[in-house]
């Protein structure tokens, strides 16, 4: 988890700094990131591409969608990689309440192969990269800043 919170704020500081320069909330402040142990142990790196945009909301001072349940490794790069657990997680966000899951393209057949019971009435959008995640979080309508290209953030990134 600490490797994964280490590249997740890493990666959330390239992509501010790809999306605008002026903001250097993520360089000059201290963060601590708490994520209680509660009964579900939290190991691995599912929760990169959360972070990120936990991050990233932070920054910018913008709420994301509320509806919304993402898990994903995420690579220095910005690229979402594959995860385990895909039907115990989308089981979670159904209960929850959750509308729109968020999950790694390389884990599309997990969830094809779940009953319909459990997919019925999701919206489900399968990433590749980062910059996907963050069209779907953000609200056009409200954002004051437009993202990055993919070249211009793996640039930022090097």
């Amino acid at each position: 988890m600490k490797e994964s919170a280490r590249i997740a704020l890493t990666v959330a500081r390239n992509y501010l700094r790809a999306l605008d320069p002026e903001n250097k909330f993520l360089e000059n402040s201290h963060l601590h990131l708490h994520v209680p142990e509660g009964a579900t142990p939290k190991d691995g790196p599912s929760a990169g591409c959360t972070i990120v945009t936990a991050l990233l909301s932070l920054a910018k001072n913008e709420p994301i969608r509320q509806d919304v349940a993402m898990t994903g490794e995420i690579s220095l790069m910005g690229k979402i990689l594959p995860v385990g657990g895909i039907k115990e997680k989308t089981i979670a966000a159904k209960r929850s309440g959750v509308k729109c899951i968020i999950l790694p393209e390389e884990n599309k057949k997990d969830y094809n192969d779940l009953p319909q019971f459990i997919t019925e009435g999701l919206e489900v959008h399968f990433v590749n990269n980062y910059n996907e995640i963050f069209d779907i979080v953000f609200s056009p309508a409200t954002s004051t800043i437009t993202p990055p290209s993919v070249s211009k953030f793996t640039a930022a990134t090097v």
